[in-house]
C-alpha cells in the first residue's frame, strides 16, 4: 500500500481551522521594519534601565577596590561616585520620561568628567559611555 505524499508545508491544520500565511514580511517602501516585539517601548525602556542600573552598581562596588589598589581616592571622589550611581538609579526608575535619555547620556559625560578626580573614573567612564552609545543605538533602530 502506498500512502499518499504529504505537503511538507502545509496551509491547514488537519484538526482545527485553515492557518492562516503570513502576507508581506518583507518591508515595503517607506514603512518601518518591524521589531518583532510585542512592545518595543517597553523593551527599550528595560534596556535603558538595566544599563544605568548596572551602572549604579559598578560604581558603587568599585569604591572600595579603587581605594585599596590605587590610594588616593579622597572623600569628594567618593562623594562624586556616590552621586553618579544615586542619579543613575533614579534615572533607571524614569526611563518612561523621555528627556532620561538625554539625561542619561549627561550622567555618562559626568562620569567621564570624574576621571579629573581619578584615572580610574575616567576608565569606568569610557567603558559606560560605549555601554550607553550601544544602548541608543539599539533605541534608534527597534523605535527608528
Amino acid at each position: 500500500m502506498t500512502s499518499p505524499e504529504r505537503d511538507p508545508h502545509p496551509t491547514e491544520d488537519p484538526t482545527g481551522p485553515p492557518v492562516e500565511q503570513p502576507v508581506g514580511d518583507e518591508p515595503t517602501a517607506g514603512q518601518p521594519r518591524r521589531s518583532g516585539l510585542r512592545n518595543p517601548e517597553r523593551a527599550v525602556r528595560g534596556l535603558g534601565a538595566g544599563t544605568l542600573s548596572l551602572e549604579a552598581l559598578v560604581l558603587l562596588l568599585a569604591i572600595q577596590p579603587i581605594r585599596v589598589v590605587g590610594g588616593d581616592l579622597g572623600g569628594a571622589a567618593i562623594g562624586a561616585v556616590v552621586a553618579l550611581a544615586v542619579a543613575a538609579v533614579v534615572l533607571a526608575g524614569m526611563m518612561r520620561r523621555q528627556w532620561a535619555w538625554n539625561a542619561g547620556t549627561v550622567l555618562q559625560g559626568l562620569l567621564l568628567l570624574g576621571g579629573l578626580l581619578h584615572w580610574s573614573l575616567l576608565g569606568l567612564g569610557i567603558i559606560f559611555a560605549l555601554v550607553w552609545a550601544y544602548a541608543l543605538h539599539v533605541r534608534r533602530v527597534i523605535l527608528g
